[in-house]
Order: structure tokens, then C-alpha cells, then sequence
């Protein structure tokens, strides 16, 4: 069982930040990210839904849990996150399997160029895969304008299915252990993450 963890520290407030009903700041469980304030919380939450899907992986691996924002400015360290003219750019993949390396010992490595129907062969039993998609794949609609800008962390992926923890999924269905069909999730994947064998 890989644990799960959102991008915002209430889960269960996920639908209303993402609609605007609850503010981000408005998040009472803020304090548990490690921000220094709700300030920081507010203007990093939006951007780490790759620091959630390492968050899971250190968490199944190394059974330790480490604050969302501790990564992040771990991270920024490395190079995976970048501001520049007031924007934060990240998680750029590169920097984040060398902290993935080098600070926390778990072997990863950037795959680029796939097929969703690659991931079953890529991901061994025990291995795990954040995966670029579309943010809209909470929603399984119709196809998104473009693929990417979002991640998520592929826990099993069959011929048929991919199953996948969403640090931004609206309700505990869209959460932890989201299914996709392959031929579905295809449609929001850019065809690129990191491996975690």
C-alpha cells in the first residue's frame, strides 16, 4: 500500500480550493506543509504536486514522512524548482531524481517518449512512476487541450488500466487510488515522468 498525500494538507477541502470556494490560505491544516507562514503555504501549494508524489514515495520507501515544504526548498536547492520574473517554474525532473539520488539514497531515473501503453512494461512490481498529465484527468472527460502541466504518481499500470495516486484529485475516488483505463489516460499524458524501480 503506497500511502497518499495531497498538495494541499486537507484533503478533504481538495473540491473547494480547486473550484475557489475555500481560499488556500483558508486551509486550517497549513501549519502541517513546514511553510514558515500561510503566505508561503499560499504561493508554493498550487505548484507541488511533484513534491506530494516524492513525498509518497520517501513515505513507502523509507517509511519517513517529510513536510511538503521541506521538500520544496529542498528541491528549489537541487534546481527542480526555478522563480524567475515572479513566476515558479518546476518540478523540472533532472534535479529532482538527483535529490531523489543523492539526498535520500532511491535510485530514479527520467523517461521521456512513451505511450501510456509503455507503462505496464516499465512499471515492474514495487516500481512507481510520476507521470506528466493533464490536470483534467481528475475528471476523465473528454480529451484536454494539451497533455502535461500536472503530476501524479502511478502505483500499478496492466494492458487495461493505470492506477494512480492524484495530489490534486477533488474527493477521495479522484485521491488515492484513481483507475483509468490506459486508452483514457493516454489522452492526458505527455508521455514523459521519472521512474522509481
Amino acid at each position: 500500500m503506497i500511502p497518499y498525500f495531497s498538495q494541499w494538507e486537507s484533503p478533504a477541502l481538495a473540491a473547494q480550493i480547486i473550484s475557489g470556494e475555500v481560499r488556500v490560505r483558508d486551509d486550517p491544516l497549513w501549519r502541517a506543509s513546514g511553510a514558515a507562514s500561510v503566505d508561503e503555504y499560499a504561493e508554493w501549494a498550487h505548484h507541488v504536486c511533484g513534491m506530494a508524489c516524492i513525498k509518497m514515495i520517501l513515505a513507502a520507501r523509507t517509511g519517513k514522512l517529510h513536510p511538503t515544504l521541506a521538500l520544496a526548498r529542498l528541491a528549489t536547492e537541487f534546481g527542480a524548482y526555478v522563480l524567475k520574473d515572479g513566476t515558479l517554474k518546476g518540478m523540472i525532473y533532472a534535479p529532482a531524481v538527483k535529490m531523489l539520488t543523492d539526498r535520500f539514497g532511491i535510485d530514479a531515473k527520467v523517461v521521456t517518449g512513451i505511450v501510456a501503453a509503455d507503462l505496464p512494461s516499465l512499471l515492474q512490481p514495487g516500481a512507481l512512476f510520476i507521470a506528466s498529465v493533464h490536470p483534467a484527468v481528475r475528471w476523465l472527460g473528454g480529451p484536454p487541450p494539451q497533455k502535461g502541466g500536472h503530476l501524479v504518481l502511478i502505483t500499478q499500470a496492466t494492458p487495461e488500466r493505470v492506477v494512480f495516486h492524484n495530489p490534486s484529485g477533488h474527493d477521495e475516488a479522484t485521491q488515492r487510488d484513481a483507475v483509468a483505463p490506459i486508452d483514457r489516460f493516454e489522452e492526458f499524458f505527455a508521455g514523459r515522468g521519472i521512474l522509481v524501480p
